[in-house]
């Protein structure tokens, strides 16, 4: 795990010196820090640049989690596990696996945008401040947590001097600078030059619009020359009208391309006439954001305002394309989307993110908050919800016909980076009554995500709260029931899974769904196989393959069913057999582009390459198989895959280091479930190795190699599997080739139903199951 997962600061942090030292100097005093302020007043900003200079005193580093874009007060425990960068395929509730990681670590957690889930979200964080002695809390929203031992920290608006140090930066940031002079405080002595305030005297900004929505835009040199009055107290007067709000004020630099600092003086007193009914004297501050939220409302054309009120019902980041559908119409027509998205970013409204999907944009809570209302006034809000909702269950089935293909990680990483809104789609599913197979077969779709990249216990909570349902549509709830049995297979939770899947299987047999009945019986078989039960598994795998087959179905499901039949052939002896099928496995998935199930045949080609002292090739195929599942965030794989180099790497003659991958191996199957699913089978690699290595090195000293890798992170143990290129002719070299095997090897038939499945007739190829 990174020590910290901060964003990067966009732009330079003005001001705030003294907000900043009696911030970090709190946190040295107290668990739970809450700074607490009016919306766009820099909570977020302050504790972000407050949490990234404590960094050193924690030594798990610093973790940011953000809870505004959320809406179910259940998703709280999930978002901090994900926050943390936790991967947990067990059925403990998300709060337990907290405790439980945290407890004995040193680390600084920030939350942010909790206010509106302050009923889950404080008694969560009491029980972990309670459970972890080494963990503290910053956390940023509108109002205290109400926890013991809260320290409240209440910000202010900025003072005069860094509010006009603010202004005067982001006013030449966006290419129009205004004339500041040395400020002094009174009874301060001189502080020189603001810092990143220009030098150039005075800025030319456009003349005052005819009309907003004909008004030229900045750099277009067609606007009037500027008004008089943009001098250093005018810029003082307008930091003071804006209360020192730095929301407030990034708003006005976004506006003072086309506006002088008197037009907005000027504008600004006419909207404080209109609240206060001539006198502002007792205008509360959280007016005052609204106001000049509201005035930078007005000075867009209409198609701004438009897009800004549709843009309310995104949840956190969102692409150009989704932007282009959900808000897209007759009145903004698509072509035009991405020039308004420019003005309003241009404006300081909409900010421009890079994720790994790409880039992204995003409305900062204040101004989406001021956006939904404006789309409640036009009562398009449910119509502009279900728009967002279509879109997402579209991005979701692209996504699971994609993972079948080279496109696989740009799968993985734009459904991460989606999930906010894919959360807010299952949110409206559930609440439409008549919605409710849309969401049985959106949480279903989604497959891909719960179990590829990691996320089984969230999965399984939207799967059963879908299925909680009835939603008169068979093959929605066939499809959302298989899944939620392959989820609970592989967080061990046995009765869950036999539920799930019985029932699948019954419904698919009495509504003639052969599909769904074939995915019900490969589910069965892969509970079978983790339970040890060798003969049921690959004949029940085998007879869905056989249904795959016939059926015309090929996708990343279809394929591990072959792995896991290999994987049955190898545990009863047929190594020879699972090799064959796996090497099969591997040359479908490379015609494909498919990773992830090729990383889980290369872990029994790495191992059949171990039986034949080929250590150079298995440590080749192990390392390519632990890239993946770690990209992937699939804890199976990756742990089976260190495990299995432990044996490479003792095989290789070095005891300690294979000890450490061992004790590395443990708490990742903590996180995963029973240990080895309780499988003498799949225990064979780790009894071997733990053998020979304590005969070279000792009960104890095996007992303190192993010991030191269990306190490694995972992503040290996965750099360092990844950089290690042992040499065979290593000292205590290659392994005795009488040296007793965990799989036993012996030649067989070929397996029912293991053939290379044939392509879909109809060229479809996708998880159709249902």
């Amino acid at each position: 795990m990174r020590r910290s997962n901060l964003p990067a600061e966009l732009n330079r942090f003005v001001g705030r010196a003294a907000e900043q030292a009696a911030l970090t100097a709190l946190l040295e005093t107290s668990r739970l820090v809450t700074v607490v302020g009016v919306g766009g007043v820099g909570k977020t900003r302050l504790a972000l640049r407050a949490a990234a200079g404590a960094q050193k005193r924690y030594g798990e580093g610093v973790r940011l989690a953000e809870l505004a874009p959320l809406r179910d007060p259940e998703l709280v425990a999930h978002a901090l596990v994900e926050a943390l960068g936790l991967t947990d395929h067990t059925p403990k509730a998300p709060r337990e696996v907290l405790i439980e990681h945290l407890a004995q670590r040193r680390m600084l957690l920030v939350v942010d945008g909790f206010e509106h889930l302050v009923e889950s979200c404080a008694p969560l964080l009491r029980d972990l401040l309670a459970h972890a002695p080494g963990l503290s809390v910053l956390a940023a929203g509108r109002r205290p947590l109400r926890v013991a031992g809260e320290a409240v920290f209440p910000l202010a608006p900025m003072d005069e001097a860094d509010a006009v140090a603010l202004l005067a930066e982001r006013a030449a940031e966006a290419g129009a600078p205004v004339q500041v002079e040395p400020f002094t405080a009174p009874g301060a002595p001189g502080t020189g030059g603001l810092p990143g305030a220009p030098g150039a005297p005075g800025f030319a900004a456009a003349g005052p619009r005819t009309g907003s929505e004909t008004a030229p835009r900045a750099g277009s040199g067609t606007g009037p020359r500027a008004a008089s009055g943009s001098g250093p107290e005018a810029v003082r007067e307008l930091c003071r009208r804006l209360d020192g709000i730095p929301l407030a004020l990034e708003l006005a630099a976004g506006r003072l391309p086309l506006l002088s600092v008197e037009q907005m003086l000027h504008r600004l007193d006419d909207r404080f006439r209109l609240l206060t009914g001539g006198g502002r004297g007792a205008l509360p501050r959280h007016q005052t954001l609204r106001t000049a939220i509201g005035w930078s409302h007005e000075l867009c054309t209409p198609e701004e305002r438009l897009l800004w009120a549709r843009l309310s019902v995104f949840a956190g980041p969102f692409d150009l394309e989704a932007v282009e559908y959900v808000c897209g119409g007759r009145e903004l027509p698509p072509e035009r989307v991405l020039d308004l998205l420019g003005g309003l970013l241009a404006q300081s409204l909409v900010s421009r993110e890079d994720t790994p999907a790409g880039p992204a944009y995003r409305l900062l809570d204040t101004v989406a908050a001021y956006g939904a209302e404006w789309l409640a006034e036009l009562g398009d809000t449910e119509r502009l919800r279900r728009r967002h909702r279509d879109w997402y269950m579209g991005l979701a089935t692209w996504c699971e016909l994609e993972w079948f293909s080279p496109r696989q990680a740009e799968v993985a990483a734009r459904t991460d980076a989606a999930l906010p809104n894919l959360r807010a789609a299952l949110d409206l599913c559930l609440e439409l009554p008549e919605d409710a197979h849309l969401a049985q077969h959106l949480a279903g779709t989604l497959w891909f995500a719960w179990v590829g990249c990691g996320r089984l216990s969230e999965g399984r909570h939207w799967l059963e709260r879908a299925l909680a349902l009835e939603s008169g549509h068979e093959e929605a709830r066939l499809k959302a029931l298989w899944v939620l049995g392959y989820v609970t297979v592989l967080q061990g939770d046995g009765t869950a899974a036999v539920a799930a899947l019985h029932e699948c299987g019954e419904r698919a047999r009495s509504s003639r769904n052969a599909l769904a009945e074939a995915y019900a019986t490969h589910r069965m078989g892969c509970l079978a196989l983790l339970s040890d039960e060798l003969p049921r598994a690959e004949a029940l795998i085998g007879r869905a393959l056989d249904s795959y087959r016939e059926l015309g179905e090929l996708n990343s499901n279809v394929l591990m069913g072959q792995v896991e039949v290999a994987m049955a052939r190898a545990f009863q002896g047929d190594l020879e057999g699972a090799v064959a099928i796996c090497r099969e496995v591997r040359e479908v998935c490379e015609e494909r582009g498919e990773l992830w199930t090729r990383a889980y045949a290369l872990y029994v080609l790495a191992f059949s390459a171990w039986t034949r002292d080929a250590y150079g090739e298995a440590r080749e195929l192990l390392t390519e198989c632990v890239s993946i599942n770690h990209a992937f965030r699939d804890l199976v794989g990756l742990v089976l895959a260190i495990e299995l180099l432990a044996l490479v790497t003792v095989s290789e003659g070095d005891p300690v280091e294979a000890a450490v991958l061992q004790g590395a191996a443990e708490p990742v199957w903590d996180t995963v479930g029973i240990r080895l699913f309780g499988s003498e089978a799949f225990d064979g690699p780790r009894a071997l190795c733990e053998q020979r290595a304590t005969e070279a090195l000792g009960a104890e000293a095996f007992g303190a190699a192993v010991r030191a890798g269990r306190g490694l992170p995972l992503d040290e143990v996965v750099e360092r599997a990844l950089a290690r290129h042992r040499d065979p002719a290593a000292p205590g070299g290659p392994a005795d080739a009488t040296a007793p095997r965990p799989f036993r090897t012996a030649r067989s038939s070929a397996v029912p139903g293991t053939r290379k499945p044939a392509g879909s007739p109809t060229g479809k190829g996708g998880e159709a199951a249902g």
